[in-house]
């Protein structure tokens, strides 16, 4: 089974910009609503997170992401063991490494 593969702010930014990556934003509505990454972005609470709710079929990478980069990467490793995508990609260090990395971030 793969394994899921971590992944730079920078890294993921450059892919989004490219429009080759889309984010599934595993954090609660409250955190969401602070802060997140702009872009193609798929909101999947990990309370109440739903598989079948992956994009498996957009052809861009898939990168979980969460505060710290501990929940996406629980998500992300499921989605692989059940063999619903066969490569995802985990944020390192999720929002609080993006914030660091000083890259965008949108609000409310």
């Amino acid at each position: 089974m793969p394994d899921l593969i971590e992944t730079s702010a920078e890294e993921v930014q450059t892919w989004l910009d490219e429009g080759t990556a889309m984010i599934v934003d595993v954090r609660e509505d409250n955190e969401v609503v602070q802060h997140r990454i702009a872009g193609e972005t798929v909101h999947l609470p990990l309370s109440r997170f739903d598989p079948d709710a992956v994009p498996t079929d957009s052809g861009k990478r898939v990168i979980f992401v969460c505060a710290q980069g501990v929940r996406s990467f629980q998500a992300g490793q499921y989605i692989l063991d059940q063999e619903i995508l066969s490569e995802a990609y985990n944020l390192s260090d999720g929002i609080a490494g993006w914030a660091q990395a000083g890259l965008p971030l949108e609000s409310g």
